[in-house]
């Protein structure tokens, strides 16, 4: 870019960032390389490949030109250094830990966590003798008391889910940054559309590209984009050394790929990148709808005189209102939380509705609606779900893009009497 021109709008960086026609035939969108394979003119060209001499592609579940092409639109959009794309969102956080830590280490997290990272966190990890110290994500100083010589990485989500609440991302990374360990952020919930990690000083940020990146609930997927800022050379670290002395700051990247990726096979499929690419260049205009149409929702939930306790950021009676104003340029996701007493009136809630559909999935253009607690959290126990906000007589409400009127219409005639 010349240093006359403007930076692009990142609504404008959706469609066309690290995008370009692909050559010769000058096709507008990525194609679809369904290939396992590639084949070299000679074993010395693909030796250089293999020993990275020369880059190129062999395998698929290594790397693939149309996985390449979301891989460099998700790091445009992050300001990262590099991405790698996975076959889905809890395989971007299992590669993520097991590339930095291993027996004997630990990792810090915030308590709030979709059920799927808990479950992750709190059971699977410790068969492997990784332990995860689990703290409020809205005490920063609770990270600082957690961390230790153990510690490997640290990890918040942008919204906890479902329990909505809102860490101070900026106040957390000063503390990683004091203390020399990662910041991972995941930022499913809220897009590069309400916050880029990396500017509040997260190392590290993953999606599930399954959700709000694809739009369209036809494609799992997920995605670790490192953003550059941390020194790889730490001696928390150790195991990084042979990347660093080969590629130096990419070393992380490097042993993402070359070892995780390679050895565990979590590798996303050509065409489900391509959805995934073609749903992102949408995402501008779909978050805009979702968080209008979910700030609608909550002001009507909030005013319903029979309802108990809503949440959303986006309301001033949220404890994180203002950090979520400052933190998300006004905008506030389109998960919307509210309690109805007891599970049985949630469940007459739930099948009243007639527009939204009942599903684990959040992010589609669709509204979806969701028991949380006879659902996703049903394998943990009454202390673990109450520690992440999930309660019996939680629903939580995925807001679409559908026209407001209509999603108010459909909640309205469901509450009943």
């Amino acid at each position: 870019m010349h240093a006359t021109e403007k930076p692009l709008h990142l609504e404008t960086q959706l469609i066309h960032a690290a995008s370009a026609p692909e050559q010769p035939s000058g096709a507008t969108t990525t194609p679809v390389v369904q290939s396992t394979a590639f084949t070299y003119g000679s074993a010395e060209e693909i030796e250089a490949v293999f020993a990275g001499r020369e880059a190129g592609y062999v395998y698929s579940r290594i790397a693939n030109p149309t996985v390449a092409a979301l891989e460099a639109r998700l790091t445009a959009l992050e300001g990262g250094l590099g991405a790698l794309a996975v076959s889905s969102g809890m395989a971007a956080i299992s590669s993520l830990v097991l590339a930095l830590a291993g027996s004997g280490d630990e990792i810090v997290a915030g308590s709030s966590l979709f059920g799927g990272t808990y479950a992750l966190f709190r059971h699977t990890l410790s068969r492997f003798g990784i332990r995860v110290r689990f703290v409020d994500p809205t005490q920063p100083d609770a990270f600082r008391d957690a961390i230790g010589d153990a510690t490997r990485l640290v990890f918040v989500e942008t919204i906890g889910n479902p329990k909505l609440d809102v860490p101070d991302i900026a106040a957390i990374s000063a503390i990683t940054r004091e203390l020399g360990v990662p910041l991972a952020v995941d930022s499913t919930v809220t897009t590069p559309l309400l916050i880029q990690p990396k500017r509040l000083g997260a190392d590290l940020i993953v999606h599930s590209t399954s959700k709000f990146i694809n739009g369209h609930g036809n494609a799992i997927g997920g995605v670790i984009v490192d953003a550059g800022s941390f020194d790889w050379a730490s001696p928390r670290f150790p195991h990084l050394a042979p990347y660093l002395a080969k590629v130096g700051r990419f070393a992380l990247l490097a042993a993402l790929r070359g070892r995780l990726y390679r050895d565990l096979g979590g590798c996303l499929a050509p065409f489900n990148a391509f959805l995934l690419s073609m749903g992102l260049e949408s995402l501008g205009v779909r978050m805009e709808r979702h968080c209008a149409n979910a700030a609608r929702v909550a002001a009507f939930l909030a005013a319903h005189p029979e309802e108990g306790t809503v949440v959303y950021p986006g309301l001033e009676s949220h404890p994180d209102h203002a950090l979520a104003q400052r933190q998300f340029g006004g905008r506030y996701g389109a998960l919307v939380t509210f309690t109805r007493g007891t599970k049985e009136r949630c469940f007459s809630f739930i099948n009243r509705l007639k527009l939204a559909k009942n599903s684990a999935n959040l992010g589609d253009t669709r509204t979806l609606v969701l028991h949380p607690a006879s659902t996703i959290y049903r394998d943990l126990d009454r202390e673990e779900r109450w520690t992440m906000g999930v309660t019996d007589d939680l629903i939580r409400l995925a807001i679409g893009i559908e026209n407001a009127d209509d999603i108010l219409g459909d909640v309205e005639q469901a509450l009943g009497s």
